[in-house]
C-alpha cells in the first residue's frame, strides 16, 4: 500500500471520530456534512503535498560544469 494510501486511511478514520463525536453533541446533520467534505479536501491536499515525489536534482546540491578534456 502505497504511503498516500495510508495517510488517506488514516485521515478518514480521524474524519469519521471527529463525525460521530459532532453528531453526539447534536450538531445538525448539514454541518456534520460541510465539515466532512471540507476535512476530505484538506485530507487530499495534504496527502499529495507531503508523498509527492521529490526531485533529487532539487536537493539543494549544484550541478557540476562540465570540464573539457585536455588537448594530447
Amino acid at each position: 500500500m502505497s504511503s498516500f494510501a495510508t495517510y488517506l486511511i488514516g485521515f478518514i478514520i480521524l474524519i469519521t471520530g471527529l463525525a460521530i463525536g459532532a453528531y453526539l453533541l447534536n450538531v445538525p446533520a448539514m454541518w456534520i456534512g460541510v465539515g466532512v467534505v471540507v476535512l476530505i479536501g484538506i485530507g487530499v491536499l495534504s496527502a499529495t503535498s507531503r508523498t509527492k515525489v521529490r526531485d533529487p536534482a532539487s536537493g539543494g546540491t549544484t550541478a557540476r560544469t562540465p570540464t573539457t578534456p585536455p588537448n594530447s
